[in-house]
């Protein structure tokens, strides 16, 4: 049995810089290079700033260590941006602008001319994605898209090479948490930061779970989405009101739903 074509589709490419969060995507890209190019020639680089979630960073490490990869994590500065403020539905082209034009700029000087990043076959169909326009722009590589790769093709492939990320729950940025035409704040971030990890810790304390959870701020409340058979559960967590009222949604009414991936894409936006 010869090599998965994405091995082969990131041998073609040489060496090169992997834009990386940590998620299922970018780190079966970060582990095909390795198999194609070796860990000498491979860069994982991962942005840091105030919209990525708590313990995202320790696990992205983790893994690019296991890999033997060397791991840069630069800071970025998306709230710089107005029109990442500003937080129109074209968020995530200003987000990746600056994500993606500092790993280059980062890469390029480590001697590295190409950047990968875990764009799948999946999010190149989907019509909420601006933030591809600001990797096309940049001439940045996609293995997976070209390797035909989308979502659950991604687990699997994921599995069988035994990373840790093949059944990990997507973990957006931060932001993607803020309704549309809400001003993305330091402190709009941080708290939904806040309030997710309080709320895992009341799970937790439950002996209970949900691999998905999102704390929405839609700006008059505040709208926790978690696991269908969740739902129930968290509805009734003990301290529930208290755990958000301490993450900084004081006075701000909630209620319990189930998750749906994207779903602030397909609502009413606000406006400021």
């Amino acid at each position: 049995m010869g090599e998965h074509p994405l091995v082969d589709r990131v041998r073609d490419i040489g060496p090169l810089a992997v834009a990386y969060s940590g998620g299922a995507d970018s780190a079966l890209v970060l582990a095909a290079a390795v198999r194609a190019l070796g860990p000498e020639r491979v860069l994982a680089v991962t942005a840091v700033s105030e919209s990525l979630a708590s313990g995202e960073l320790e696990r992205a490490a983790r893994l690019a260590r296991d890999l033997g990869v060397a791991h840069l994590t630069p800071r970025t500065h998306e709230l710089a941006s107005p029109g990442y403020r500003a937080n129109g539905t074209d968020r995530c082209y200003f987000c990746k602008s600056e994500v993606l034009g500092t790993i280059t700029a980062l890469a390029r000087d480590r001697g590295y001319d190409h950047v990968a990043t875990g764009t799948n076959a999946d999010d190149a169909v989907d019509p909420f994605r601006p933030g591809l326009r600001a990797g096309a722009e940049r001439g940045v590589h996609t293995p997976l898209r070209d390797a035909g790769l989308g979502k659950d093709a991604v687990r699997r492939l994921s599995r069988e090479w035994a990373l840790p990320t093949w059944d990990k729950p997507a973990t957006p940025c931060l932001a993607s948490r803020i309704r549309y035409g809400l001003e993305v704040t330091p402190h709009r971030l941080a708290r939904v930061d806040r309030a997710e990890v309080a709320v895992r810790a009341l799970l937790a304390d439950a002996g209970a779970a949900s691999p998905d959870l999102r704390v929405r701020d839609l700006g008059d409340t505040v709208r926790l989405e978690v696991d269908p058979d969740a739902v129930d559960v968290v509805a009734a967590l003990p301290g529930l009101r208290e755990a958000l009222s301490g993450a900084g949604f004081a006075d701000v009414p909630h209620r319990v739903e189930p998750f749906r991936s994207g779903r602030l894409n397909v609502e009413p936006h606000s406006h400021p």
